[in-house]
């Protein structure tokens, strides 16, 4: 953790020596330098094991790369990095907040979510941006075609692929009435397919993961959705070596709710709280938001089934 602070220092000198570099070509390559450093220091948060610093932390972090990319808008690295990192704040500080809310102050809860929709969005518009540096004309084909626009993409835009599609789908999680963003859900479902066709095992299977609960609304998705869910949940799995509460959360949230069994609900939350967190340190943040999900679902397994016991 020591190193990862001073890591965020020196991006803080770095910044601030920027504001004070004069001359188009030095600040632009000043710039291009800070956003590199940047967009590599994802590694930095994503291993740290404190949640609520990383919470308060973020915002100057996010904040930092719209400032460099308001200089530079072509910078793909910071597209990327912008893009999950948007993702990732609204999802687990953000969304998870207004859950955990929503039994004491509904109205609270809503207003959360809100934020949460133009979190995802923007991080969504950052995604966009960065397929169009790498693809031009990106957003016109796909909205003409979804299907054949992601086949331009190759290995190396599967980061942006994932991230644009995993916040397009959560803005629609959070607002499910609103009818544009519904509609946009064949491309956020081109984009993440084509993703798991280029690397299935890009993030330890976070493509599977995202999949376990999509396969339950997709729209035209080939036999039992269910056993669709199983199949993305037992690769990814797999793929995470056991050492990732991700997918064992979501199929217990996903599936075994719909499903109402309860006594695999348990199970599985059960195994995610058992995940060392420490067995892979760039996924530590990530395992620690999941066990907290975890815990809050265990406290509400009897709002959630029917027959808490069922087998």
């Amino acid at each position: 953790m020591a190193n990862g602070m001073k890591h965020f220092s020196r991006l803080i000198l770095a910044a601030t020596v920027l504001l004070a570099v004069s001359g188009c070509s030095v600040r632009r390559m000043a710039v291009n330098r800070l956003g590199d450093a940047l967009a590599g220091g994802g590694s930095v948060m994503a291993s740290d094991d404190d949640p609520e610093l990383v919470k308060a932390a973020a915002p100057f972090s996010l904040k930092l790369m719209e400032s460099l990319l308001a200089e530079n808008p072509r910078h793909e690295g910071l597209l990327s990095a912008a893009s999950s990192g948007f993702t990732q704040y609204a999802y687990a500080f953000v969304q998870q907040d207004a859950d955990e809310l929503e039994e004491k102050d509904v109205a609270a809860a809503a207003a959360l979510r809100r934020r949460a929709k133009k979190l995802y969005l923007r991080a969504c518009d950052y995604g966009l941006r960065g397929l169009e540096v790498a693809h031009a004309n990106f957003r016109t084909t796909l909205a003409a075609n979804p299907k054949s626009a992601v086949r331009v993409a190759g290995k190396k835009d599967v980061p942006l692929l994932y991230w644009t599609a995993a916040a397009w789908a959560a803005a629609v999680s959070v607002s499910k009435n609103d009818p544009d963003l519904i509609g946009d859900l064949p491309k956020m479902e081109a984009l993440m397919d084509r993703a798991l066709e280029l690397d299935e095992s890009f993030n330890g299977g976070a493509i599977h993961s995202f999949l376990i609960a999509y396969e339950l609304s997709r729209a035209d998705g080939p036999g039992d959705p269910v056993a669709r869910a199983r199949q993305h949940f037992d690769r990814a799995l797999a793929l995470g070596g056991g050492n990732a509460a991700g997918p064992l959360v979501t199929f217990a949230e996903a599936v075994d709710v719909k499903q109402q069994n309860a006594a695999e609900f348990k199970s599985l939350l059960e195994r995610a709280l058992a995940v060392n967190v420490d067995a892979r340190p760039e996924w530590r943040l990530e395992n620690l938001v999941m066990q907290r999900r975890a815990r809050w679902l265990l406290a509400h397994t009897d709002d959630l089934f029917l027959t808490p016991e069922k087998n």
